[in-house]
Formats: structure tokens, sequence, C-alpha cells
């Protein structure tokens, strides 16, 4: 009796953490959205293969490359496509198949957003003022928002996410309306800017007009949006990573620059500094400092 053929498109689709318990691979830890393995392509003493449970995707960190169900079992039996669709066929009943689970966003307050308006209060202004973000600059991108918690209200400068939902920040609070989400702004560039929050955002303006109006911007408002949102990596010639200069950051940073060939780490343009509005500060108050000793003499 003939066997079905089982094709690449099913194939791909393969759930990568069933296929692996299924040659006897375990994972080392596991959080809500990865999987860490020791890698089953090489020898290890330290997990470095990790899964994606949100996407279904692998990456060797130790070699340098991932992909999807068909890959690994291509990477693991050391054989062609055609033979892995082969070898699958006949083992079908043994192996499973990945159905996308629902991505679990940050939750939120309740948020009841009131009024939508150009910034204008005095005490957002000093908070951009402290800042060193020009009201110009945060006009461009920003709104004033009036929202209710319970039977409170309270005022925010807001950035709007895709989804509708406002990333909203004062001087005491740095909260969210749902639905959560990153902020894309597209200007039908080849280039991708990524950077991690709204004084991100703005400082770059402050910093590097030339290049938000020259790229598309995604302000990611989390960082768990950035294995997600990295499908759009395909659509550009060149993605650049402007994330903080922390742990973090600098994880991310290293993961995303190995997998894609087109990603790179632009980090390095506020070394010294945690992130763009660190250095912003720092430069803003050094001019400032130099202008009043010039103004003493």
């Amino acid at each position: 009796m003939s066997l079905k053929r089982i094709t690449c498109e099913r194939a791909r689709t393969l759930s990568i953490v069933k296929t692996l318990a299924s040659f006897g691979h375990f994972p080392s830890r596991t959080t809500e959205k990865e999987a860490w393995f020791l890698s089953p392509l090489r020898s290890e003493t330290q997990a470095s293969f990790k899964v994606s449970l949100f996407l279904n995707k692998w990456y060797d960190h130790g070699l340098g490359t991932g992909g999807n169900g068909l890959d690994l079992i291509v990477a693991m039996k050391k054989c062609s496509v055609k033979e892995a669709l082969a070898y699958l066929s006949t083992k079908e009943k043994d192996f499973f198949f990945f159905q996308q689970p629902i991505l679990k966003k940050p939750t939120s307050p309740n948020i009841e957003i009131i009024e939508v308006k150009p910034i204008q209060h005095q005490a957002l202004i000093q908070y951009l003022k402290d800042r060193m973000i020009s009201i110009k600059t945060a006009q461009q991108y920003c709104k004033e928002i009036t929202y209710q918690i319970k039977d409170k209200s309270y005022f925010s400068i807001g950035l709007q996410n895709k989804e509708g939902g406002w990333e909203l920040r004062n001087k005491y609070f740095k909260i969210s309306s749902s639905p959560k989400s990153y902020t894309y702004l597209k200007n039908n560039a080849d280039r991708l800017i990524i950077i991690e929050g709204m004084f991100d955002l703005l400082s770059m303006a402050e910093l590097y007009p030339d290049e938000l109006k020259n790229s598309d911007v995604i302000v990611l408002n989390s960082l768990s949006f950035l294995e997600p949102m990295s499908e759009l990596f395909e659509n550009y010639k060149e993605v650049e990573l402007y994330l903080d200069r922390d742990e973090s950051g600098r994880i991310h940073s290293k993961e995303l620059t190995d997998r894609y060939s087109n990603v790179k780490d632009k980090s390095e343009c506020y070394i010294g500094y945690k992130d763009l509005n660190e250095q912003l500060i720092s430069i803003r108050k050094e001019k400032q400092l130099a202008k009043k000793i010039k103004n003493l003499r």
C-alpha cells in the first residue's frame, strides 16, 4: 500500500518541542514564551538551543542557525528535504503538528480614555523639558491624554500603538491602556528602525531626525513584542536595533543579529549610556553648562 506523502508545507508545521521529545530531547528550562534545550545538533553543557513557543521556530546559538520543523528534521538526520519528507511520511503517527497559540499580551489596569488633544498642560511640558524633549518634537508624535482609573482622572503624554491603545507617561506614572501592542510608523522605506519606548523615539527625533524621516519605525513598548514582530524583518533591506544597553537589550540584539543577516545593532551610537534619552540629557546638560561658563567670562 502506498503511503500518503507529507508535503513541505505541512512538514514545516511540525511541533518542534514534541519533535525533539520524540528524539529524546527535553527542555532544560521553560518560560511562558520559550523553551531552552541542550542542542540536539552538537555537544554542549549549557542549553543554548532556543524554541519559540509562540512562533514554533528554533534557533541554535552555538551554530548560528535555526528554522522550522522541517529544517530541524533535515539538520538532525543530516539528510535532504526529500529524504526528510519520505521519513516523515512513514512516521506521521509519531509526530505532532503545531497549532498557533494565542499570544498573551501584557495586562494593563482598567483605563478609560476620556480625551485626546495636543500637549498643552504645563506639567507635561515641564516633564518633557526635564527629559530634554522639545514640545515641537513631542507634538509630532504624541498627544495629551486624559484618562480615568476607577473614579480618578489623570493626564499623561500618550503614544498610540497600532491596535489603538496608548502608552502613557508623566512624571509619576508609566502605564498603558488596552489593547497593548507596538507602535508602527510607516514611511514606505526599505529600512526599519526598532527602539524600545516612547522617550527613545522622541530622543531619536531630537538627535537623529533624518534617520526617522527616511525609515519605518517600530516602538516596541515592551520587549515581549520583539519576537512576534520579527516576521516583518524580511520586508526590509536593513533593520537597525536601538535597544537599551542593559543585559536584556544586549541579549536580544545579539540573538537577532546572529539570526538575520539584514539586522544591525546600532547601540554603539550611545556607548556609555543606557539608552538614547540618557545620552540626549547628558549632551544637552553639557551644552547648557558650557553656555553658562561662556556667559560668566
